[in-house]
């Protein structure tokens, strides 16, 4: 993989040019890194199994130190490929509460924000895809 960022590049067994890719991906690109598995009744509702998120899904910590916490997404970093979760917060030695950034493919979906029509077509085309 030459340059910085290949859109013809496949895939690599090397570590390297796979942290390669996801560092130097484009933003249209890294927003479908920011994909995460959907709670089972949801799973079985839309019949797919990981959507992209978004500000104001309600998702279940999965792994860390707040396992198991629920919460509205606050904030998402398309360049950190991080999110800040509602409630999941550090406290720091001057006692200010800070955000604890978290990955992706450490939450689970439990709730949809389907306010923006772009989504709801995103899940319909998605459950075109499955039922074919």
């Amino acid at each position: 993989m030459k340059g910085k960022f290949s859109i013809k590049w496949k895939s690599s067994k090397q570590r390297r040019k796979q942290r390669k890719y996801n560092y130097n991906a484009p933003l249209h690109i890294k927003h479908k890194f920011m994909s995460a598995h959907l709670s089972k009744e949801l799973m079985k509702k839309y019949s797919t199994r990981n959507i992209p998120l978004r500000k104001g899904d309600t998702v279940k910590i999965a792994r860390g130190n707040f396992k198991d916490h629920a919460g509205k997404i606050e904030k998402i970093f398309l360049k950190k490929t991080r999110v800040h979760v509602e409630g999941a917060q550090m406290i720091k030695k001057s006692g200010a509460k800070v955000f604890y950034p978290i990955h992706p493919s450490n939450l689970i979906i439990t709730n949809l924000n389907l306010e923006d029509k772009r989504r709801q077509k995103i899940i319909q085309r998605k459950n075109v895809k499955a039922s074919s």
